[in-house]
């Protein structure tokens, strides 16, 4: 049918409903606001009636063409959802959705929710299916880049702003963690009226609430963010994070740069060796500007360092692993 960002929902929502709706991707809170949004519109518009049936191991699939053939007791219009958190129907499941997408329910608003798919169940024939038939809603992960733009949006929808000193201190608390992130700005709402907000206020009241994962490691220092490098490895270690996989991040986009490296001396582009170095998204566009900011050199060093650190987490060298990640980490980010 078509296909909508999460903020774009609300006001085709407005233009009337559709009778399918597909939400998946890897923003729990956005898809989590999409459904409510559609629940919210589907009670105004009379779909008072709501079912909801979710895909648990052993689920018998007869009960969604059960659900597509009953007539409601209660009202003449219902909310039929199907959720499946795994995201993987099976074969069964897979001609159920097919069916469903081919003819959907009369006088009912379907809800398929999903979790973030690998490209496998993308490629699936169901998927297809309820995206040709459906509205699809794909919630994205909001990237640090888009993070400022996505806060400054939700503080505009409640009459605040705030510079930019402000906006990159409040971004630096909630990176990585989005469901924080809204509650930060509802928060912002309730303490302060409707005006431009002070890097006071904004210091007073935001809590740290960021959370990292070594792939957002990744991106920091491909871009050259030192200080944002620091504050990751701080937050990693707090976290409990192994040593060992903050490592073997670090040393597999560094031979992924000395392979990009080879490549192109070979006449080969970064996004020809997209699939055979794994570059996708942010990292495709990073990789390139990357390699030529640190250099082979300085690439090889970060390998040995990385060795070192190596035999540090196997007991096999002296010294902490943690100082040996920050020190390769800040090698390649400055």
């Amino acid at each position: 049918m078509s296909q909508a960002s999460p903020e774009a929902l609300k006001s085709l929502l407005g233009r009337g409903m559709a009778p399918l709706y597909l939400i998946h991707g890897e923003e729990t809170l956005l898809a989590l606001e999409a459904a409510d949004a559609i629940r919210e519109a589907g009670r105004k518009a009379g779909y008072l009636e709501r079912e909801v049936l979710t895909v648990e191991p052993g689920f018998d699939w007869s009960a969604l063409a059960n659900a597509m053939n009953s007539v409601s007791l209660f009202a003449s219009l219902k909310l039929l959802e199907v959720r499946i958190p795994s995201g993987k129907p099976g074969a069964e499941g897979s001609e159920a959705l097919q069916r469903l997408a081919a003819n959907p329910p009369p006088d009912t608003i379907t809800l398929v929710i999903l979790p973030k798919l690998e490209r496998v169940q993308l490629q699936g024939k169901w998927f297809t299916a309820l995206q040709k038939s459906a509205l699809e809603i794909d919630a994205k992960a909001v990237t640090r880049t888009e993070l400022p733009n996505w806060v400054a949006r939700r503080l505009k929808a409640q009459g605040q702003g705030m510079g930019s000193e402000a906006l990159a201190f409040f971004v630096d608390r909630v990176e990585g963690n989005l469901l924080a992130a809204r509650q930060e700005v509802d928060k912002l709402a309730l303490l302060y009226p409707q005006a431009e907000l002070t890097l006071e206020q904004v210091r007073e009241a935001v809590a740290n609430v960021a959370r990292f994962d070594v792939f957002h490691l990744s991106s920091a220092w491909l871009q050259g963010d030192a200080a944002r490098v620091v504050r990751m490895l701080e937050g990693l270690e707090a976290e409990g994070e192994a040593p060992v996989l903050v490592l073997w991040a670090l040393a597999e986009d560094v031979r992924m740069l000395l392979k990009l490296r080879q490549g192109m001396k070979d006449g080969r582009n970064a996004r020809e060796m997209s699939r055979e170095l794994k570059l996708w998204g942010e990292r495709q566009k990073l990789a390139e500007p990357a390699l030529r900011r640190i250099g082979p050199r300085k690439l090889m060093d970060a390998l040995t360092q990385c060795a070192e650190v190596d035999r540090q987490i196997k007991g096999a060298a002296q010294g902490e692993p943690w100082p040996g990640l920050r020190q390769v980490a800040m090698l390649l980010a400055g």
